[in-house]
């Protein structure tokens, strides 16, 4: 039922964008899943490959449902400087995703015995423009039309459409070009003249589906060149005189100065040399500066059966009709055959076929791409009750933004990017509206890895499949002559099938040995190597502390007449203080070592003497701090200390916490020259005016001036002087 809600208010949602413009459907080129059937998003193509199936990409031209992400592109971009609380490489992959660049538009005179006057493209580095050498277009473009009847072109067409639609695809399939009869003129130089391609790795959502080429500076036209036998002409040279280039087996694309191009000839490239060559264009009419942003809008059509069904249907006409608000939510037929060809909802004739307002219409059998529904669920939780809408404003803006996000890195930019523009598509046109940023704060964790594993005909194998002698040769189990090839760790997942089985594991050691040993392998934004030993190591653990509360009751009950152990005190409340600062800071990894302190503390600790009031009421408090590690444990000792107890976040009592102390290096010049202990963490200005006033360290640094200063907290600090 609560599916269901969900489905009405987000269907609601997809008919207010379309309204707004912000959903359109359009015949274009997508990236075609061959396994799974469906199309896929550029940011679910990873390596050229279905994120989900792992299959290469197809291009495929199909009519599509789009939400016009790109309308945002500059707010998505500026948006990331008041993200303060985010990682940077988050931001970063993110920034890199948009891709906000500036460059030029030219126009390209044509000469040719066909209607085409000119070409025009988009270019980041027109500084280049001497070096061009051939122009090549999208199959695509307009041009294609004096070449629907050239049966050459149209295999080539076909040709292509086995490279998929993404930047990384292009990049890793064979560049190939038809080569047509126009030839283009260079704007920058009108004697030389070069000749046009069709080319596999130009697509039209790209600038204006066409690019010109600088196989001398860029790899893509390089390798082109190189299988066309087209020139390549050095337009730039390494400043630094060492530093050789040959053109005969790679293309230059670092810095330098421009090179055989008349007036810009000595500019730097490409600081100077861009804005130069944008300036000259735009004085003789020939270009025009202009930004351009990589970021394309998001495909949403999926074709297949599980999914939220997108309300729109399609009248006599073809024409789209909207699915009226009181018809929602549309549902998807239930008992179907799914072992059909393509997507099953199209063989659902009876669900397919409606009427609206009196009018024989036909529903839209694709549904919409899971991850539209992960870009507004923060604003459901807003309103979880409410049934006529899917937030309200005023409880929206009591809640929003998220305080804090937590989730894995390969999510910066298919879910985090799409919640991002789902605000901003939202608040489109609506006077009062809460931040358009969805999550304050993010923290991105590591995955859990484990090795990889093939047979000799290259399928995966689950590491139940296969056994090791060695540890170093491994074949399938029972088959000793079955080898099989290792390869290397990856995220879990169920394509690769490396993933170990939750159930088992669980049976064999327990839910908190495998959260104990997940939290201690390494920092949590750190991804974990799988280890069978460490999770060993992690049960062992456990047991040991099973056995040391055991004691710890025994002396509870002994009563020990013992006066007050200061010692016990001091350490708990030392420990409040850094299991909660840590579990802010996600250490997860540190806590874990601070219970392996707590655990040689309390051996020690109850043999000697001491009040069993006492260490039950500090040893109470160790254990709601282990709760978070090891749940079902905790809680199991605490219930045998005090039946009663009601297990709250312990405070520390600041008077009683231990002074840690410091032994901090001082260098200078990177030379030690002294030892400085501080009782507490010291700032960096701190510890520059202790070094000045100390007898010994001081001589050092006299009469001269300090340049900068290295500090690690804590630990040490060099002084560089001049």
């Amino acid at each position: 039922m609560i599916g269901i809600e969900y489905y009405k208010h987000q269907q609601a949602f997809f008919l207010e964008l379309y309204d707004k413009g912000l959903v359109y459907r359009k015949e274009k080129y997508v990236n075609w899943d061959p396994i799974d059937q469906t199309v896929l998003a550029n940011e679910q193509v990873i390596d050229g490959k279905g994120w989900r199936s792992g299959a290469q990409v197809e291009r495929k031209k199909l009519n599509q449902w789009f939400f016009n992400i790109s309308k945002f592109s500059n707010e998505l971009l500026e948006g990331l400087k008041n993200l303060d609380e985010w990682p940077n490489k988050v931001k970063t992959m993110q920034k890199n995703w948009i891709g906000k660049s500036f460059g030029c538009e030219i126009d390209f005179k044509i000469e040719s015995t066909l209607p085409v006057e000119n070409i025009k493209c988009f270019t980041t580095r027109p500084d280049t423009l001497f070096g061009f050498s051939f122009l090549a277009v999208s199959v695509d473009h307009a041009i294609a039309k004096f070449y629907e009847k050239d049966k050459q072109f149209l295999k080539f067409k076909e040709e292509c459409s086995k490279t998929g639609t993404t930047e990384e695809s292009i990049a890793q399939a064979e560049k190939l070009g038809f080569k047509t009869e126009l030839i283009a003129v260079n704007p920058l130089d009108p004697s030389v003249k070069v000749p046009v391609y069709f080319a596999n790795f130009v697509l039209m959502d790209y600038g204006f589906g066409a690019v010109f080429g600088c196989p001398a500076h860029d790899p893509r036209d390089f390798e082109f060149a190189k299988k066309y036998n087209l020139k390549i002409i050095s337009v730039i040279e390494p400043e630094n005189k060492k530093h050789t280039i040959d053109l005969n087996t790679t293309a230059y694309t670092g810095p330098g100065k421009i090179v055989n191009s008349k007036f810009l000839d000595g500019l730097k490239a490409p600081d100077q040399s861009i804005l130069e060559a944008i300036k000259i264009l735009e004085e003789k009419n020939l270009g025009k500066k202009k930004i351009n942003f990589r970021l394309k809008d998001w495909g949403v059509s999926r074709q297949r059966y599980w999914g939220c069904p997108i309300p729109i249907a399609y009248n006599s006409k073809g024409e789209i009709v909207k699915i009226p608000l009181h018809d929602l939510p549309v549902k998807l037929p239930e008992n179907i055959n799914l072992n059909t060809n393509g997507n099953p909802l199209d063989h659902q004739k009876n669900w397919y076929e409606i009427e609206i307002d009196g009018e024989k219409c036909r529903r839209e059998t694709d549904t919409l791409d899971t991850f539209v529904d992960s870009s507004w669920y923060y604003l459901r939780f807003c309103s979880s009750n409410n049934t006529k809408k899917g937030f309200d404003l005023e409880e929206a803006a009591y809640w929003m933004p998220v305080d804090q996000y937590i989730g894995g890195v390969e999510h910066a930019i298919l879910h985090l990017l799409y919640s991002r523009f789902f605000m901003q598509a939202i608040s489109l046109g609506k006077k009062q509206f809460i931040n358009p940023e969805p999550f304050k704060g993010l923290f991105t964790q590591g995955m859990v890895c484990h090795e990889t594993y093939k047979d000799q005909n290259n399928h995966w194998l689950n590491p139940d499949e296969i056994e090791t002698i060695d540890g170093i040769n491994f074949n399938i189990k029972d088959e000793p002559k079955n080898q099989v090839k290792v390869g290397p760790s990856e995220s879990m997942s169920k394509s690769k099938k490396n993933t170990i089985d939750p159930q088992k594991i669980i049976k064999d050691y327990g839910a908190d040995a495998v959260r104990l040993f997940i939290l201690s392998d390494s920092p949590p934004e750190k991804d974990v190597q799988w280890s069978d030993q460490g999770m060993v190591a992690s049960y062992k653990f456990i047991q040991k502390f099973w056995l040391l509360h055991k004691k710890i009751m025994l002396k509870i009950t002994s009563n020990d007449e013992n006066e007050n152990s200061k010692s016990l005190a001091n350490f708990t409340n030392t420990l409040i203080d850094k299991v909660t600062k840590n579990l802010e800071k996600f250490h997860y990894n540190v806590i874990v070592a601070n219970f392996h302190e707590t655990y040689n503390f309390l051996n020690k600790e109850i043999e000697k003497p001491i009040n069993g009031f006492e260490l039950a009421e500090n040893y109470k408090k160790i254990l709601c701090l282990l709760q978070p590690i090891i749940p079902h444990l905790a809680l199991e000792c605490l219930n045998e200390v005090d039946k009663k107890y009601n297990p709250t976040w312990p405070l520390a009592n600041l008077k009683l916490i231990k002074k840690e102390t410091y032994n901090i290096v001082i260098q200078i010049d990177g030379k030690k020259r002294g030892l400085l202990i501080s009782v507490s963490s010291s700032t960096e200005e701190q510890l520059i005016k202790r070094i000045k006033k100390d007898d010994v360290i001081s001589k050092f640094i006299k009469d001269k001036k300090i340049k900068k200063s290295i500090y690690i907290k804590d630990k040490l600090i060099n002084l560089i002087t001049e």
